[in-house]
């Protein structure tokens, strides 16, 4: 196990939350749980490789927008996969590639791409790419290229 694993402390959803995150990312597993009262109490789960540990702590403790995970997505076709469903069933659109999902956790859906433009050694062509993310809710690729490119 690495030396930091984020823990994620859920109301009491965490069977429907660790079912419903292994489906949307490949190479995910429920690794483990533990069960305390007849119920779940934690688990432990691997998504897209990186483990997670969680817990159904109960209420009091929700989720907020000062953290958020960070999706590397490849191309456009990721970006639209991941956003439709982390979405779906009750999710949260916010802005510049930000999502909240069903159970509160904030995501961001960001292509590569984004990076790339940021960094452009053209100042004026990343300040473009910057103004068009800036008044984006999902990020879009193709117009972002065109803002940067003037």
């Amino acid at each position: 196990m690495p030396k930091i694993t984020p823990f994620l402390w859920f109301s009491d959803n965490l069977d429907e939350a660790m079912t419903f995150y292994v489906s949307v990312f490949p190479d995910s597993t429920i690794v483990s749980t533990q069960q305390s009262g007849g119920r779940l109490f934690s688990a432990t789960v691997q998504l897209a490789g990186q483990k997670y540990m969680a817990l159904n702590g109960g209420p009091g403790h929700p989720f907020t927008d000062a953290i958020s995970l960070f999706i590397d997505c490849v191309d456009q076709a990721e970006v639209d996969a991941y956003w439709a469903k982390l979405l779906a069933d009750g999710g949260k659109p916010m802005r510049c590639g930000w999502l909240v999902d069903r159970f509160g956790i904030s995501w961001q859906v960001i292509p590569r791409r984004l990076g790339e433009l940021l960094g452009d050694p053209d100042a004026a062509r990343a300040q473009r790419a910057m103004a068009a993310m800036m008044t984006m809710v999902k990020i879009d690729v193709a117009e972002l290229e065109r803002a940067a490119d003037g």
